[in-house]
């Protein structure tokens, strides 16, 4: 519908429908990853690798925009090749086999997906992934803005920040994929999230001859927080209710995605500087930091995580067993 758009009206109503469908679908395909795996080690493994690809994605798409504004391409051709992509997604996901439906005696609406806000599980978590939403979008947002002065000896890095950003970002979790098949998720997140701190507080202190080289460092740390944080939050519920709980933690990321780089941008131009949104993002970073600290000295989820390996997942096992065994 691009492709013969002729006002802004028309398509701000596209880019609004397009996004409704990218809610949906998005929930859908993180309810389906928890449906797949075997364990909620394994589910926080696959969201890392999924979110990888979703990561490399994120370097593509600015690639193509600019290589169609190089040539003098109209921009509507992104859109059309979006359009391409989204066909070949929707026969994909004709042909695929599905996990057998879970069906649940509880009305399945949105009273009950926004009960699920009352739920400390979900509440936890989606608190978690809103700051760090924002700790991120911090970078990618306004990162450009506060290296706009940037005049130092390393020009090139003020240009290729972003993609420098964006490529650490995707090679972690591929990295992270692995590692936290092998490590202790709450030990690994808080670390990384430590390190996000540091790179931001050096940042703030170092002004922008540090934050030319340390923000877009932090991508390698953040790479792997959402898509663990995302999981073990979708992990501490039953797979019935997967969808529901993905619902929530997404809400919370979008509204992170609007309302952190909206502060800073207010913050910004209070006191006429940039670097003072990035004091925010830094206080950001600084609760996103201690929230995992605690969460890897207590354990909340230590319990409840255990028990649906041993009754949600044990019996995926056995449901497939059986069923290996009537074929």
């Amino acid at each position: 519908m691009f492709a013969v758009g002729r006002s802004f009206p028309f398509f701000l109503v596209l880019l609004l429908s397009s996004g409704v469908a990218i809610g949906i679908f998005k929930t859908g395909a993180l309810a389906l990853i928890g449906d797949i795996t075997r364990s909620t080690t394994e589910h926080t493994s696959t969201m890392n690798t999924v979110e990888g690809f979703f990561a490399v994605g994120a370097i593509i798409g600015p690639a193509i925009v600019a290589h169609l504004l190089a040539v003098g391409t109209s921009w509507k051709w992104l859109y059309i090749i979006a359009a391409t992509l989204c066909v070949v997604l929707i026969v994909t996901a004709s042909l695929v086999r599905y996990p057998q439906t879970i069906t649940t005696s509880e009305p399945v609406d949105l009273k009950r997906t926004f009960g699920m806000m009352r739920n400390p599980y979900a509440l936890g978590f989606s608190a978690a992934i809103f700051l760090y939403v924002t700790v991120e979008a911090a970078v990618y947002v306004w990162m450009p803005t506060l290296l706009a002065g940037y005049h130092g000896p390393a020009p090139w890095m003020a240009v290729y920040a972003i993609s420098t950003f964006f490529v650490l970002r995707a090679a972690g979790r591929f990295v992270g994929s692995w590692m936290l098949a092998r490590l202790n998720w709450a030990a690994v997140v808080t670390v990384f999230s430590l390190a996000i701190l540091v790179c931001f507080v050096v940042s703030v202190i170092g002004g922008i001859g540090a934050a030319v080289f340390l923000l877009p460092l932090s991508g390698l740390f953040m790479s792997v927080l959402y898509p663990t944080v995302n999981s073990k939050g979708i992990s501490c519920f039953r797979k019935a209710e997967h969808g529901a709980v993905a619902g929530v933690i997404l809400f919370f990321t979008c509204g992170a995605a609007v309302v952190g780089p909206l502060a800073m941008g207010a913050v910004s131009d209070t006191f006429g500087d940039p670097k003072y949104g990035f004091i925010l993002a830094t206080g950001f970073a600084g609760l996103l930091c201690l929230s995992l600290l605690l969460n890897w000295i207590l354990n909340p989820t230590r319990q409840i995580l255990r028990d649906l390996d041993a009754t949600e997942y044990h019996a995926m096992d056995t449901q497939e067993a059986a069923l290996e065994g009537r074929n």
